[in-house]
């Protein structure tokens, strides 16, 4: 039986480390008092839960749905809460698979800080949109993850459309 398989992701590093972990705030209760989408990076605003562009994306498109309250697991997540955490993610993941056109996606819940989760204490899942051959020898030799658009041309690509999708 040979060593597992590691998903080495060295360009996050710089999100891990850049606080310290007794000060570090809540992007998603900020995110959540913010007027301004645009800055946010809020791509759509639902009754319960919202969707926003990850800053430290693992691949183009990298969209998260959080709830607005600031809770942990996924037991303290009220019926309503959880239908539309799943409704608004399987709209972006529409969303996403129109304007994007990814060959697949990745979902993923962190419930903890050792199962990877940078921010435990405000319940989030992960989109993440996946090409064939996105991963090449970038991250391994040059400790670099190419991210082909700024998340100001995705975010002015993506909010549009979203509000017209949802509502």
């Amino acid at each position: 039986m040979g060593a597992p398989d590691q998903l080495w992701a060295p360009w996050r590093s710089p999100y891990i480390t850049g606080m310290p972990r007794g000060r570090r705030r809540c992007i998603f209760c900020a995110a959540k008092a913010s007027r301004d989408d645009e800055s946010a990076q809020v791509v759509y605003r639902g009754r319960r839960v919202f969707s926003l562009l990850n800053r430290y994306p693992y691949n183009n498109g990298h969209l998260m749905v959080a709830c607005y309250r600031h809770i942990g697991t996924l037991t303290r997540l009220q019926p309503a809460e959880a239908s539309e955490l799943w409704q608004v993610t399987t709209r972006m993941v529409e969303l996403l698979s129109s304007v994007l056109q990814p060959d697949g996606f990745n979902l993923g819940l962190n419930l903890g800080r050792v199962a990877g989760a940078g921010i435990p204490g405000h319940l989030h899942l992960h989109i993440v949109p996946r090409w064939n051959g996105d991963t090449n020898f970038m991250p391994v030799a040059a400790a670099t993850k190419v991210i082909p658009e700024s998340l100001e041309a995705l975010y002015h690509r993506l909010k549009p459309r979203a509000a017209r999708r949802l509502r």
